[in-house]
C-alpha cells in the first residue's frame, strides 16, 4: 500500500520559515498530482496548494507568494517552502497525493498523517 509521510512542521515566530516534506513509499511508479492542505482548530480542511508531476502548480490565495510547493518525482516526495509565516497559517498541514500508478493498480487518494505547524511569538 502506499503511505505518506511528512516531517518539518514545528513551531516558528510570526514572519519566519518552515519546510514541509512529505514522502511517499509503496511499489510506486508514478504520482499524477500532489499537494498540501490544512485544517485549523474547528475550521474545515483547505486546500494550500498542490503540483502536477509535471511541474504545474496552485495556490490557495492566502499563500500565494508565501509559500512554494516543489516535487522530485524521483523520490516521490513533495516540498512546501513556507515564507513570512502568519498566525493565521497555524494548523495541521496534510500531505496528499491522487492518481497513484503501483504495481498493484491504480490508488486513487491518499492522505499523511498531518504535521502540526504553529505560528506564534
Amino acid at each position: 500500500q502506499v503511505q505518506l509521510v511528512e516531517s518539518g512542521g514545528g513551531l516558528v515566530q510570526p514572519g519566519g520559515s518552515l519546510r514541509l516534506s512529505c514522502s511517499a513509499s509503496g511499489s510506486i511508479f508514478s504520482i499524477s498530482v500532489m499537494g498540501w492542505y490544512r485544517q485549523a482548530p474547528g475550521k474545515q480542511r483547505e486546500l494550500v496548494a498542490t503540483i502536477t508531476s509535471s511541474g504545474s502548480t496552485n495556490y490557495a490565495d492566502s499563500v500565494k507568494g508565501r509559500f512554494t510547493i516543489s516535487r522530485d518525482n524521483a523520490k516521490n516526495t513533495e516540498y512546501l517552502q513556507m515564507n513570512n509565516l502568519k498566525p493565521e497559517d497555524a494548523a495541521v498541514y496534510y500531505c496528499n497525493a491522487r492518481s497513484i500508478a503501483t504495481a498493484l493498480g491504480n490508488v486513487p487518494n491518499v492522505w499523511g498523517q498531518g504535521t502540526q505547524v504553529t505560528v506564534s511569538s
